[in-house]
């Protein structure tokens, strides 16, 4: 999953201090004996796996948050409940990525070695992925507990989890070794993916934090969430045209969806477009780990001019969004939402 467009280095660092704090405190939970070790892992293993990304999932909290106060200046508490609630996102995604790594079996993640790659890690990287998923109720129990929307927020994280395991599920079944068939893969099949492994946890939870805080009924904005899930489809499609077409300079890694045998936008596509004759070549040579076949297909995304095609896709999505932000009577959650996608309409990277 790549990033949205990164925050202001001030913001970023206020909210890092929040880290420290949370941190801390669950370096001293009184539900469990700590000793030096103990703490020392558990320390090392969250430096190393938190805050190490663009942190955008968690900045929008705040951002969401702000715009839905409609210019109102934040109390200092506030500014840390949104972005303890934004810390609570990123401490799933790292859940998320520590057990997906060991999964894909996987080298490198934000430019260093994946954490069950680290010597003295190996499989302990599973355990410490369960306790990654739940430090996230200690820290909304210490924080939110008096809130009338903490079970709301308990709730949401659950169903959150729930669905983007699932989509992870789907993910890999499509793609178990011995059993590849492209035939399997289309357009339907591409969105039910991208919905449930990275729509719901990268672009729905951040802005219903910020609607819960702001004592929002979550039911009484659905439109929000189908709107935000369309959004984050969007941007899957996007980051699958990156990974044959992006810059690696610019995107910041070497794409490898054609030699992975991914469920990508381009390859459902290229299926919808291509004749008998083109589509033999697709069914010879995707998934290949050879340079020499992935040029294969790449070729073939070029003649089928698949770069243009997204294009086009890429205006009619941003029209569609657009119509349908404009069409929610408040204006506040149209901030929000323009915000969301300004931030990745036309993106490079």
């Amino acid at each position: 999953m790549a990033n949205l467009n990164g925050p202001t280095s001030d913001m970023r660092t206020e909210f890092l201090k929040v880290y420290s704090v949370l941190k801390s405190e669950l370096l001293s939970d009184p539900a469990f004996e700590w000793n030096e070790n103990s703490r020392q892992w558990v320390e090392e293993m969250l430096d190393y796996n938190v805050p190490g990304g663009k942190l955008n999932r968690g900045l929008s909290v705040i951002d969401s948050y702000k715009l839905l106060k409609e210019g109102k200046e934040l109390t200092e508490e506030e500014i840390f409940l949104a972005s303890a609630l934004g810390w609570c996102i990123e401490w799933l995604q790292a859940y998320f990525l520590v057990l997906d790594d060991i999964m894909d079996d996987s080298h490198t993640r934000r430019g260093q070695p994946c954490w069950f790659r680290v010597p003295k890690v190996g499989l302990i990287a599973a355990n410490d992925g369960i306790i990654l998923r739940n430090h996230i109720p200690r820290i909304l129990k210490k924080h939110f507990r008096d809130k009338p929307y903490y079970v709301d927020l308990l709730d949401m994280f659950n169903e959150v989890e729930f669905q983007t395991a699932s989509g992870q599920m789907i993910d890999l079944i499509t793609t178990i070794e011995g059993e590849k068939d492209l035939s399997k893969y289309s357009l339907s099949l591409h969105r039910r993916i991208v919905q449930y492994k990275t729509a719901y946890y990268s672009f729905y939870i951040p802005v219903a934090c910020a609607l819960l805080m702001a004592n929002e009924n979550l039911d009484n904005h659905v439109d929000v969430k189908n709107i935000l899930i369309d959004m984050g489809i969007y941007f899957q499609v996007q980051d699958d045209y990156l990974d044959c077409f992006g810059e690696p300079e610019r995107i910041g890694k070497i794409g490898t969806d054609i030699e992975d045998f991914k469920c990508s936008w381009l390859v459902v596509k290229a299926l919808e477009l291509c004749n008998e004759e083109q589509k033999k070549i697709l069914f010879e040579h995707y998934g290949k780990k050879d340079p020499a076949d992935v040029a294969k297909i790449k070729a073939l995304y070029n003649e089928l001019n698949l770069q243009g095609v997204f294009e086009e896709y890429e205006g009619k999505s941003y029209e569609k969004l657009t119509s349908s932000i404009e069409a929610h009577p408040s204006k506040a959650v149209h901030a929000v939402l323009k915000s969301f996608l300004g931030k990745i309409y036309k993106r490079q990277k």
